[in-house]
This record gives C-alpha cells, structure tokens and sequence, in this order.
C-alpha cells in the first residue's frame, strides 16, 4: 500500500487525481493540501506526493519531499531553467518523476514525433499548434515545449513555431505538422478527459517509490 498526498487538490487535475485514487488499492490517500493549506505534516505523513500547483509552490513542496526523504511526481508546468536545475539537484537524494505530460498517449507520441523527424529531410517544414482550456496560465504548453525539443534534438537546433490556442473548456490538443512541397504529415493527440493525466500520475507514483533516487520520465515508467 502505497500512501500518497496530492498537492493543488482543489484543482482540475488534483481532484481527479484524488478520486482515482480512491478506487485504486494500491493506494492510501494520507492527504490533501491546496493553496492556504499546511503541507508540510501531509508530505511528511506520505511516501510519495504528487504535484500540479504553480511553479513556485512546487519548488517550496519539493524543498519539504528532500528533507523528508518522500518521491515526488511532478506535473506543474511553466518551470524554469533554475526551477528545473533545482528538481535535477534533489533528485540526487530523491525519486523524481518529472514529466511536461503524463499520458500514456502523448508519451508514444513524443516517440512518433522523433521516428518522423529523422526518417523526413530537411525540405520539411515543421511547426506545432496546441490548445487548452482559458484558464490555463503557462503558453506555450510544456508539452509544445517538448515536442519542439525533440525535434531539435533529431534535426538540430531549428527554430520550431508554436502557435498557442487557449478557448473554452479544452483538455489539451497538440498537433505537429510536418510539410514539404510534395505532402503534409500530420500527428495529433486530443486529450478526451483530465482521466489520462491523472492515470499517469498514479502511474508515475507507483514507480518512484520502488527507486532509491534519481530523475525519472514518463518514458521511465512506461518503458518507452
């Protein structure tokens, strides 16, 4: 039995976390924590946290899973490069799972993001449009973010747009379209539910408490 505390648990993706946890008997829920809350004694009364705040309330609950010695599986969006250095120093003592999208789906997506980018030449043009609900801070999303750096990483470090689309009540919808002057190829992921980031999640949670430390992905706990 594993005993996990969500942080942001007032939120979209906390509160479904929480309920699939709920039906999971893999799971304890040992506590909830969301903005104004104390999380210090939930993190410490846990052995792993999962976490889709702000970027700062991420650093200073990350701060408390080191001192604790607890995993943690990171969600929250809109890092940056400091913030991402510091995740990179704790998990030399922790488990981390750090991770710009959860889902099983966009993970094999990812994969076919870079297939395509290597096996297509340079006459390809490529650009990304993602799309999300309003009330979504961050732009571009941090899965636009990776899927541009794949596409550095297999073609070099190109510059790749990103058109951002924030409307209504989207779960998240990225589409990365590869064109030359003969075709266009097209790879999307359409999000149906906030289910299958909260899957993953849970996922994610499972696999950093069976690790000493270190910094884990997705692909990790899918094997991808």
């Amino acid at each position: 039995m594993i005993n996990i505390c969500i942080g942001g648990s007032k939120g979209k993706m906390g509160s479904r976390i929480i309920e699939l946890a709920k039906e999971d008997a893999g799971f304890q829920l040992s506590g909830q924590f969301d903005a104004g809350d104390e999380a210090q004694p939930v993190i410490a009364a846990s052995d792993c946290l999962i976490e889709f705040t702000t970027p700062e309330a991420t650093m200073e609950h990350l701060s408390l899973c080191e001192g604790y010695k607890k995993a943690i599986v990171i969600g929250t969006t809109g890092l940056s490069q400091d913030q991402c250095k510091a995740i990179e120093a704790a998990s030399k003592k922790i488990p981390v799972v750090f991770s710009p999208n959860m889902s099983i789906g966009v993970n094999l997506l990812f994969k076919m993001i870079a297939d395509a980018v290597k096996a297509l030449g340079p006459e390809y043009a490529i650009d990304i449009v993602e799309a999300h609900h309003v009330e979504k801070k961050d732009a571009p999303s941090g899965t636009a973010k990776e899927m541009a750096r794949i596409v550095r990483e297999a073609r070099g470090n190109i510059a790749v747009p990103i058109a951002s689309v924030r409307e209504g009540e989207i779960v998240g919808e990225h589409t990365i379209k590869l064109e030359s002057s003969l075709d266009v190829i097209e790879l999307t992921h359409s999000a149906k539910t906030r289910d299958i980031f909260a899957k993953g999640a849970l996922a994610a949670a499972k696999f950093a408490v069976t690790r000493p430390h270190g910094l884990f992905t997705m692909k990790d706990v899918l094997g991808l």
